[in-house]
C-alpha cells in the first residue's frame, strides 16, 4: 500500500510509536508511585536495594512495577494477549491504560493477524474529517476518498464500542452476570469492562476477579468474540476492494499531505479523541471513579 509513497507509512508508523509511548509512560508512572492506601497500612512502597518499590500486587520481584507496566501496555495495544503480572492488581489508572489500549481498537502497532488495517480505517477518517475543515480533496494513498469509503470505515468504528458497550450492559443488568463478579463498585464494573474488550477485540488477557467460566459468559463472551473478529473484517475488505478499483490520482495543490509531522498530530488526536468519544462514560464509572475512592483511602 504504501510503494507509491513510503513517507505516508513512516507517518503511520510514528503515529504508533506515539500512541504506545504516551500509553506506556502513563501506566508506568502509575504503577511506579504505588497505592496510597497501602502506605497508609504501613506497607514500604519506596524503591531500594531489596525491592523495586511502587505497586507491587500481583507483580513478580524479578519484572516489577516498570517492566510489569510497560508489558501489560503493549499486550493490550496488540492483540498478544500473554501476561507477567496480574492486570486485575494494576492500579486503577494502571488498569484504565490496559482497557484503553483495547478500545483504541489496537492500532499500536497493531493486532497479531490484522497488521496495519486498524490504524490505516483512522488513517481514512483523519483525512476525510481534516478535508471538510481545511477544505482540501481527501485523498490518501493516491486514492480519492468519497463516501462509500466513509460509510465502511464508519460502520468498521462502530462495531467494536457496540459489541463491548452492551455486552457490558447487559452483563451488569442482568443476575447472571452480576453474580460472577467478585470485586463490587467500580472496579467489578471494569472487570467486566475488561472481559468483553479483550474478546471482542481479539485480545485474551483477562482482568481477573471475574469467574468467566459460566453458561452466562460463554455464551456472550463467544458472541461477542466471533462478531469482533468477523464483522469487522467485511467493512474493512469493502475498503479495500473499492480502493483498488480506483485509479490512482496524481496528488495537486488541493491534496492534502499525508506524510508530514501536522497529519501525524493529527492522526494521533483522531485516534484518541475517537476512543474518548465511544468510552469515557463508562470509563468514568470504572477506573476513574475507583481512582478518586483510593485517593480517598477508601479502596484497597
Amino acid at each position: 500500500a504504501f510503494v507509491g509513497d513510503r513517507r505516508q507509512g513512516v507517518a503511520v508508523l510514528i503515529a504508533m510509536v506515539v500512541i504506545a509511548s504516551l500509553s506506556m509512560g502513563g501506566n508506568v508512572w502509575s504503577e511506579v508511585h504505588g497505592n496510597p492506601v497501602l502506605t497508609a497500612a504501613g506497607a514500604d512502597q519506596r524503591a531500594s536495594v531489596a525491592q523495586a518499590g511502587g505497586n507491587m500486587e500481583g507483580k513478580e520481584v524479578r519484572f516489577g512495577p516498570t517492566e510489569s507496566a510497560m508489558f501489560a501496555t503493549a499486550t493490550t495495544l496488540t492483540s498478544t494477549g500473554s501476561v507477567i503480572a496480574m492486570h486485575d492488581s494494576l492500579t486503577p489508572l494502571g488498569g484504565l491504560v490496559t482497557l484503553w489500549g483495547m478500545h483504541l481498537g489496537e492500532v499500536a502497532p497493531g493486532g497479531v493477524g490484522s497488521g496495519l488495517y486498524g490504524m490505516l480505517v483512522m488513517a481514512i477518517i483523519a483525512v476525510f474529517i481534516a478535508g471538510l475543515m481545511v477544505g482540501r480533496t481527501p485523498e490518501y494513498l493516491g486514492k480519492k476518498i468519497e463516501p462509500y469509503e466513509m460509510k465502511m470505515a464508519a460502520l468498521y468504528f462502530l462495531i467494536m464500542p457496540l459489541l463491548v458497550l452492551t455486552g457490558t450492559a447487559l452483563a451488569v443488568l442482568l443476575p447472571a452476570g452480576r453474580a460472577s463478579i467478585l470485586n463490587g463498585g467500580p472496579h467489578g464494573l471494569s472487570e467486566v469492562l475488561y472481559a468483553f474488550s479483550s474478546t471482542v477485540n481479539n485480545n485474551g488477557s483477562a482482568f481477573a476477579g471475574l469467574n468467566g467460566n459460566t453458561p452466562f459468559y460463554n455464551i456472550m463472551l463467544g458472541v461477542a468474540m466471533l462478531a469482533g473478529r468477523f464483522w469487522m473484517m467485511v467493512p474493512v475488505l469493502a475498503i479495500a476492494g473499492s480502493l483498488a478499483a480506483k485509479k490512482i490520482v496524481p496528488a495537486g495543490t488541493g491534496t492534502l499531505p499525508t506524510h508530514n509531522g501536522l497529519f501525524i498530530g493529527w492522526l494521533v488526536a483522531v485516534v484518541i479523541i475517537a476512543g474518548a468519544l465511544n468510552f469515557l462514560p463508562v470509563l468514568s464509572l470504572g477506573p476513574v471513579v475507583e481512582h478518586f475512592l483510593m485517593l480517598q483511602g477508601r479502596v484497597f
